[in-house]
Order: structure tokens, then sequence, then C-alpha cells
């Protein structure tokens, strides 16, 4: 779908959001990479690095939502839910499986000296295929655990829930998967609250590190490391966008579909704020933890703002310059697992386009924009591609159409 005509789909915002991470991203990595150390004492830095917090929760968040969506759509073909764990659950692993590919391709391009230990840290590949094959189960459990009478009038197109007021029932009517917002959400909460003891007191020190690495993010060093995306706490953020991908599937969202981004905007801020609140409390539950990392506020307030970020997305794709043609951010976004591939050469390998860790800040920015750009008419190129033979990952990186079209 060519970019003008995607900002004006409804789902245009989901190429835009993964665009925007891949913007963020590229400077993140490129400022990394090429600030001297000198440079990378600067609040520019510091700042620079806090935008890079961003991309990969938003990469995860948007793949629970296109997860809500492509199952949703199946189960309008009334395909069991079976079938529909085990396609999505094998779509989960082929990712995986890119990512080790990942890893070998980097470790092959930087032979003599990449330690081979490289070939098994865990990217945000892996997550994103574990977190999938992770959201099938749970949307396979979810009908599996349903009492039999409760599926029964569902099928009747009978909500049922007596046990609910007459208000809440029709709310429950209007929305058939609360229950799976419901499992989405109590996991995305439970791999949160665990994820502090599984770094510090809990650790578990006595799986191979490679298998351990996958939960605290420990690699091969002995303690938990930065740049590592174990299960806890990354595959939280997918199941929190499998939760409002769910929502927006909802009878209500799809009819007042602003006012429920609107709704969206709203909560992201209050959840904000109450994160804030929780942190600021003078008694604490948990006596070891790392708020950056493993801080179930701090994961709070960034699903809070990936919350606002989506209702600002939705509002520009549809009211705002997004819509009026070409659109660089919805550019990248179809093109997202393209770029992230290819960048990462020219910032962090061998064929780097400036020398690592030895310019200064308006070099770097320079650098910049090359990549950028260069991204951009890459991911130009591959939009205009018929075929697929440069698409990796079709199901999980192009939007899907709108439901009922």
């Amino acid at each position: 779908m060519p970019p003008a005509n995607a900002a004006k789909s409804r789902l245009a915002y989901i190429d835009w959001m993964r665009g925007l991470a891949c913007l963020l991203m590229f400077q993140t990595h490129c400022y990394d990479s090429w600030l001297s150390p000198q440079a990378r004492q600067s609040r520019f830095f510091m700042y620079s690095q806090l935008g890079g917090t961003f991309p990969a929760p938003l990469f995860l968040f948007l793949a629970g939502i296109s997860f809500a969506l492509v199952t949703e759509k199946l189960w309008q073909k009334d395909v069991a839910p079976a079938q529909i764990a085990g396609s999505t659950i094998l779509r989960g692993a082929e990712i995986f499986t890119y990512g080790l590919l990942f890893r070998l391709q980097e470790h092959v391009i930087s032979w003599g000296w990449a330690p081979k230990t490289d070939l098994l840290r865990v990217d945000v590949l892996n997550t994103i295929g574990l977190s999938m094959m992770l959201m099938g189960v749970i949307c396979w459990l979810v009908p599996v655990l349903t009492p039999r009478q409760q599926r029964e009038k569902e099928e009747k197109g009978d909500q049922g829930a007596p046990f609910l007021p007459r208000v809440l029932r029709q709310r429950w009517e209007k929305m058939p998967r609360i229950p799976f917002v419901l499992a989405a959400t109590g996991t995305a909460l439970l791999i949160s609250l665990l994820t502090p003891p599984l770094w510090t007191t809990w650790r578990p020190t006595w799986l191979p590190w490679p298998l351990e690495s996958y939960v605290d993010g420990v690699h091969n060093l002995g303690v938990p490391q930065q740049g590592i995306f174990p299960v806890f706490p990354w595959t939280a953020f997918a199941f929190a966008g499998l939760a409002v991908g769910f929502i927006l599937q909802s009878q209500w969202a799809r009819k007042w579909e602003p006012r429920a981004f609107f709704a969206l905007g709203v909560a992201g801020g209050l959840l904000i704020e109450f994160a804030r609140w929780l942190d600021a409390q003078p008694r604490q539950f948990y006596s070891v933890q790392d708020y950056w990392h493993t801080s179930p506020s701090f994961f709070l307030i960034r699903v809070g703002m990936l919350l606002v970020i989506s209702a600002a997305s939705y509002a520009w794709c549809r009211w705002g310059l997004a819509n009026w043609g070409f659109s660089p951010l919805i550019l990248l976004g179809q093109a997202s697992l393209l770029v992230y591939w290819v960048h990462i050469e020219f910032v962090y390998g061998r064929v780097s386009i400036l020398p690592k860790h030895r310019m200064g800040i308006g070099a770097a920015s320079a650098g910049l924009l090359i990549i950028s750009l260069a991204m951009l008419a890459l991911a130009y190129f591959r939009t205009r591609t018929k075929g697929r033979g440069l698409e990796l990952l079709p199901w999980l990186h192009r939007t899907p159409a709108p439901l009922g079209q």
C-alpha cells in the first residue's frame, strides 16, 4: 500500500508509530556509536539515550496490537482457537529464528574481533518472537478455560454475565473480548511485578547463562546487562499492546473510534500520574530494584506514554499532516524490519560511515541525517518493489487491512 493511501487508513497510525520508533532508534544508535567520550558526558547525550528507551517498547507494543488485529480477523473467519494458536506460535518461532540469523550475520561480518558469545545475545527480535509465541498460548488458553455454558451463550450472541449490573452487562455485550483483555493485562502486570526479584534475589543462576539471559539479561557476564531484551520485563509491553488491540476491536471502539483513542490518551496520562505517585511513596514493596530497568512504576509510566503516543499518532494520521500525502514516518514503518537490519551495519559494524567514539555532536548529527535519509530511500525502494523478495516478515511489519474491507 503506498504511503499516501496508508495515511488515509484507519490503521495508518501503526505504521506511523513504527516509523517513529525507527527514527528514535537511529538517533540512539548513531550517537551511542559515534560520540567521543567527552561528548558522551553532555546533557545532549543523556537526553538522546533517554529517547532510546522508547523504540523497543514501541516495537513490542505494536506487535501486540497487530497480533490482536490479526487474531480478531481469524476469529471472524471461524478459525478454531487451537488452529489460531498454532499459526501464531509458528509465526513467533519464525521471528525468533530471524533474530538468531541476525546475530549470526553480525558475527560473520565482525569475524575476528566479535566474541562467539554474541551469537547468543538476546536481541529485540528474539523477544518479539517469544512474545508472539506467549500471546498465542494465552489466546488459546482463554477459550479453553472459559466455562462451556458461557461459550455457548457467546456463540448465540448472549454474552450472559448475569452477575454483573445491567450497565456493565451491556458493556460486556459490546466487548466480547473482555476475558482476553483481562488475561493480557494481567499477564503484563504479572511479568512487570516479577521482574525486580528475578533480576536480583530470585535470579535463576542454576540455569546455563544462555537460558538465564532470557530471564534477566545476564548474558555471560554474571549480572544483568543493559542493551539486552529478556522476557522480564520486555514481553510485558507486547501484552499491554495485545490488551489495547482487543479494546480497539470492540463494538464501541469501532463505532466511536476518535473517542476511543481520546480515552486511551486520557488513560495514559492518568497511568503516568498514578505511577509517579506510586514511586513517590515512602514505603516501597521491593527492597531491591533498578528504577530505570526493572521497576513496575517505570513500566507503568512507559505504558502510559505509549497510550498517549498512540492517541497522538492516530490524531496526526487522521487530521494532521500525515493525512495530506507523503509521510516519511509511515514509509519507514512499512519497512521497519529492513531498515533496522541494514542500519546496524552502517552504525555499529565494520562499514560504519563515521569513526566510532571519535565524533563531536555536530558531526554525529550530520551522520544521523545521512543514515536517516539513506534508510528512507531504502524504505521507499522496498515499498515500490513488486513481490516479496525483500519482505521477510510481511505479517508482522505490514499494517493489516481494515477489517470489513
